[in-house]
């Protein structure tokens, strides 16, 4: 017989307490798959604040819900819910804050500026009386209401962007409370509720969702009380969450490399799962707005980003075996920042300042085969329309640049438009060879009766327009003026000017000119992608996602774009993911155009925040810097410090009344800047004082971390997710955690 000690005894009595206490405490959601009747939400979960403190809620669901009260023991307030609102209450306000954007002492004028003003802006315009001022009286035109100062602080930016710059925020006392208890309203029935009510909205269906305000989210919503109010909370699986978290931070329509956006999936997890729990609370781990991670439920969701999540599922990046909290940034401006420098706190390892730059190791030349002599025609050169059409075989390769100097045919250029035709893939057997030469006049008549433009015609060009552009200067009749017109119109000809004399010979290379227009009011003549590598005779190029493959044909037309100007290239060097356009045939690639950026080679540089300017009177600048610190009328903001970025870390605010030293993010904030990547001009009036500054700068975000746009640039030059990561966020490992 086996005898138990008194102290195992002991032990067996706390374990045999212990799993009476767990039998009996209730499931905390998030550790269980199953939640109330047989709804699974996978692990790991997430709990997102969708707001707090809400006066009115909507929640529907697409197949029924199921309702459930819990204070403190569950109970079934809807079995088969289709819709309910609830009122929340919010705690007592005693002041709010509205934004004064005009004042006058008519108020006629008043009202005018009013009107226009509400057609601009989505916010509450409305006009009071200062009875403290003259006695006529001034007339206030103000925008609001704002909860918080820094609500109306941060809707001014709206306000400078139409124009606004003398604006001012005004604290209001609030001298009566509204009267909001807390309801809900279901099976057409109102109910009270209790201040520490919690409710759980479940989906009756597995696959079916609900939707808050006109918004569809999947999971399950929670609606429960916080330190700061009503809470509104959705609960789901972290991979569903992150399937509109990354779309909402890196548009896949606008950053559509699969690579890319892997590493943004990668780091929205890391960042949330570390983050866990940061508004406990409030209830909830991270919030739906960019402070946490932009969260806008499944109208964002991509197929393209959703794959991102499902191919990184379960990958996050940690630094000596512990997670990172992995911050990104928009666009970096060429480096990003170490964290100690923007952000309060010691040095962080792994958010080091890192140029946006990749090295692939790979660099490639491309020759073109076909070098094109200029097709000079009174002072014109008609090259490129020659190389396009060669090329999508609409007219015959020639050897003499001379012969498109000559006189045109009407049977050569009848030879020209069916080839169109073919590439067009339209077809009209009916076209008009009784033309005795071909003059501007005689063409656009050739080309409305050939491309069946005559409906067109008929019913898009007015009498007046006619007149207008064509005028009777050469004695045409109405019909013979229309068409011409029409092609004005249609941007064939750019201008009657050029025209000319309708009744002037047009030669070739004319000919060849406006034929390519005609052929470009149909759309595009070339493909569009990404250069990805040559090999031997053959080049890679990406389109839409796809790879393929060509043979340079050895009669290629090899040109370049800088900033939409193109010309012919004999050579052009290229390291991978440079925007192409080119045209192929057979397996064939017969014309390519490599579209150059800017003259920079940092990964951001495709980024409409890669450079920005931005100019603010003085004044409007000292009353925002005002509202931080008291330094009075501003004199001059001086950078006191840059970080290895050059980004201003340290800033000296220069006034009447005193002065003080901003660091870090601050420095945007008070500002109202995209970044702080900045240098600053300034503009002075007689007496020598500033009157305003300008502000050229870079990037957009605080500068730390993953730069989204930088890696959607090592992504289109063949960098991989991982490698991607691994540059921005030093010395990580990417593990598979769950």
């Amino acid at each position: 017989m086996k005898i138990i000690t008194n102290r195992r005894l002991k032990y067996y009595i706390i374990f045999f307490l212990l799993m009476i206490f767990l039998a009996s405490a209730p499931i905390e959601f998030g550790n269980e798959k199953a939640f109330f009747h047989g709804y699974l939400i996978k692990t790991p979960v997430i709990k997102v604040g969708l707001g707090v403190n809400l006066s009115d809620i909507k929640i529907s669901s697409s197949s029924g819900m199921k309702i459930y009260e819990v204070n403190p023991n569950y109970r079934l307030l809807a079995d088969d819910e289709k819709e309910v609102f609830i009122k929340g209450r919010k705690e007592k306000l005693t002041e709010k804050f509205v934004i004064q954007v005009f004042q006058t002492k008519d108020r006629e004028k008043a009202e005018i500026f009013a009107q226009d003003l509400l057609t601009k802006i989505d916010r509450n315009v409305y006009i009071s009386a200062n009875t403290e001022a003259e006695l006529s009286g001034k007339f206030q035109v103000k925008v609001g209401d704002f909860l918080t100062r820094g609500d109306a602080l941060s809707y001014i930016k709206n306000l400078n962007q139409i124009g606004l710059e003398d604006t001012w925020i005004l604290q209001e006392e609030i001298t009566e409370e509204e009267s909001k208890p807390l309801w809900i309203l279901v099976n057409n029935e109102l109910k009270s509720l209790s201040g520490d009510t919690v409710l759980y909205f479940i989906p009756n269906n597995q696959r079916s969702f609900l939707s808050f305000n006109g918004k569809d989210y999947r999971g399950i919503f929670v609606f429960k009380a916080s330190s700061k109010g009503i809470a509104f909370i959705n609960i789901l699986n972290l991979d569903d969450y992150l399937k509109s978290v990354v779309p909402s931070e890196l548009s896949p329509y606008t950053y559509y490399k699969l690579e890319a956006l892997k590493s943004q999936a990668v780091a929205a997890r890391t960042y949330a799962l570390k983050n866990m729990g940061t508004n406990e609370e409030f209830g909830f781990d991270l919030s739906d707005s960019p402070n946490s991670q932009y969260y806008k439920g499944m109208s964002a969701e991509h197929p393209l980003s959703s794959k991102a999540v499902d191919m990184t599922r379960g990958e996050a990046a940690l630094y000596k075996g512990r997670l990172i909290n992995a911050l990104y940034t928009s666009t970096c401006g060429g480096m990003t920042e170490n964290a100690e420098d923007i952000f309060d706190g010691p040095p962080v390892p792994y958010l080091r300042s890192a140029k946006c730059l990749y090295d692939s190791g790979n660099e490639w030349q491309v020759k073109g085969k076909n070098l094109t002599e200029p097709v000079q025609v009174n002072g014109r050169d008609f090259g490129l329309d020659i190389a396009f059409l060669v090329s999508l075989k609409v007219i015959p390769r020639e050897t003499m640049a001379s012969d498109f100097k000559k006189g045109a045919s009407l049977e050569e250029t009848v030879s020209w438009i069916k080839n169109a035709f073919s590439f067009l893939r339209i077809k009209n057997e009916k076209i008009n060879m009784n033309i005795s030469s071909l003059n501007p006049s005689t063409f656009s008549n050739l080309v409305a009766d050939a491309f069946g433009w005559d409906e067109r015609v008929k019913n898009l060009l007015l009498d007046n327009d006619r007149d207008y552009i064509i005028k009777n200067s050469y004695n045409l009749g109405k019909e013979e003026r229309k068409n011409l017109a029409y092609l004005v119109q249609e941007g064939i000809f750019r201008t009657s000017e050029e025209i000319g004399d309708p009744r002037r010979p047009l030669t070739r290379g004319e000919i060849a000119h406006y034929l390519r227009k005609v052929l470009e009011s149909y759309g595009d003549l070339t493909h569009k992608g990404n250069f990805r590598a040559i090999d031997g005779d053959r080049i890679e190029l990406e389109e839409e996602n796809e790879y393929k493959r060509f043979l340079l044909s050895p009669n290629l037309f090899l040109l370049k774009d800088n900033d939409g100007d193109s010309s012919f290239a004999s050579q052009l060097t290229l390291c991978g993911g440079e925007e192409i356009r080119f045209i192929e045939s057979a397996g064939s690639l017969l014309l390519l155009e490599v579209v150059y950026p800017a003259q920079t080679a940092v990964l951001d540089q495709t980024s409409s925040f890669h450079r920005w300017k931005i100019r603010i009177s003085r004044k409007a600048l000292g009353r925002r810097i005002n509202q931080y610190y008291p330094v009075g009328e501003l004199i001059d903001i001086i950078p006191q410090r840059r970080g290895d970025s050059k980004r201003v870390v340290e800033m000296l605010l220069k006034g009447k009344n005193g002065q003080a030293v901003v660091k870090g993010i601050r420095i945007r904030k008070i500002l109202g800047l995209s970044e702080t990547l900045f240098v600053i001009d300034r503009e002075y009036d007689e007496g020598g004082a500033i009157t305003h500054f300008t502000f050229n700068g870079k990037g957009l975000g605080h500068g730390v971390g993953l730069c989204q746009v930088g890696a959607f640039g090592m992504a289109l030059a063949g960098a991989n997710y991982k490698d991607i990561l691994k540059k921005y966020y030093s010395g990580i490992k990417i593990s598979k955690i769950y």
